[in-house]
């Protein structure tokens, strides 16, 4: 039986697999941006304004559809925001209107936006939207990884000899197993209970694998051993 060198081995280690377009997805960012456009550029009027909430009213009540531009500005995704404080509880909606102009107002009051654009603290609120878009993508880098992990893996595995949908498979649950192969896995699905999804099954002349992947690493294991 021969000794691994395992300092060679992990010197073959790579710090990371992240690629060029792991860190930010700039065509969903720009796209976000470029959907809400124009009525950023029409709130940009906004910018240093002296009467900002009279200015505010008059481009909400000429032109409602502005509205929606606001939870992104706040780096909320979605039309719906939450507020409370001691003069009420406001679910508002940003996308049909649920209150008054006035209470419109207030929000923007009340969580800072008002004096942020009046203050001349941005000079253009969609590039202000960009910056924050590119933030919020960020979150998406987990999904990322996972994607590129599985592309990784997936690679070794063709260049192993295996070919898809004939000898390897993508996303198969357990049931899924069961009743291709035939067999009982009942005990790693607790007696059916949990629905568990492997990322690659293999399968050989003596063996099925199970492969689950993700961005930290990953594992495998061995379903079911032929005669």
């Amino acid at each position: 039986m021969t000794s691994r060198d395992f300092d060679q081995w992990l010197s073959k280690f790579r710090p990371s697999i992240s690629s060029y377009d792991y860190y930010i997805d700039f065509e969903k960012v720009v796209k976000n941006v470029e959907e809400i456009k124009i009525e950023l550029n029409i709130l940009n009027c906004l910018i240093g304004s002296k009467s900002i909430e009279e200015d505010f009213e008059k481009i909400v009540i000429k032109y409602p559809e502005t509205l929606r531009c606001i939870p992104l500005l706040l780096a909320v995704r979605g039309y719906e925001i939450y507020a409370q404080d001691e003069e009420g509880a406001f679910l508002y909606n940003f996308k049909e209107m649920n209150y008054s102009v006035e209470q419109y107002k207030v929000f923007m009051r009340k969580t800072g936006l008002f004096d942020m654009i009046a203050n001349h603290l941005v000079n253009n609120l969609a590039d202000y939207a960009l910056g924050i878009e590119t933030g919020l993508d960020s979150n998406g880098r987990k999904n990322r990884g996972g994607h590129q992990m599985e592309n990784l893996v997936e690679k070794y595995i063709v260049a192993a000899g295996f070919e898809k949908d004939t000898d390897y498979f993508k996303e198969m649950y357990l049931k899924d197993i069961e009743e291709k192969w035939d067999i009982d896995l009942s005990a790693l699905s607790n007696q059916g209970k949990a629905a568990k999804r492997f990322d690659f099954v293999i399968k050989t002349d003596k063996m099925i694998y199970g492969i689950e992947t993700n961005f930290y690493g990953g594992g495998g294991s061995k379903l079911n051993e032929t005669a």
